[in-house]
């Protein structure tokens, strides 16, 4: 199964695991956020949605996601270039948007101040 890890993590976090990864050591598929606000900020509601019926989908249509979504093209393309710009979504040489992971795991920390 090829999946991703949509996480919030500390630079820290990240050079360490590079360094592991430049080891050899495999580190899987991440996506990293800065804080839960910029991950909630970036992956809404509407745009979680949107993972979610691409999620092993294979390529399509920005209009295709809108028609499986029951949502308006135009808002939809906002949706998924915001998705394009995080680097969740890829786009295709056809032109086309993929999401190309079997499944989404998430993982953030919340803890007292």
């Amino acid at each position: 199964m090829n999946s991703v890890t949509l996480e919030v993590c500390s630079r820290e976090q990240l050079n360490s695991r590079f360094l592991r990864a430049f080891d050899g050591e495999p580190q899987g598929e991440f996506i990293s956020f800065e804080s839960p606000e910029l991950l909630f900020k970036v992956v809404s509601g509407k745009r979680w949605e949107l993972l979610k019926v691409m999620t092993g989908a294979g390529p399509m249509t920005i209009r295709e996601a809108a028609r499986r979504l029951h949502r308006d093209v135009k808002a939809v393309h906002g949706d998924i270039h915001a998705l394009l710009n995080a680097g969740l979504l890829q786009k295709t040489e056809k032109g086309q948007i993929v999401f190309p992971y079997d499944a989404v795991h998430v993982d953030f920390m919340l803890k007292a101040a």
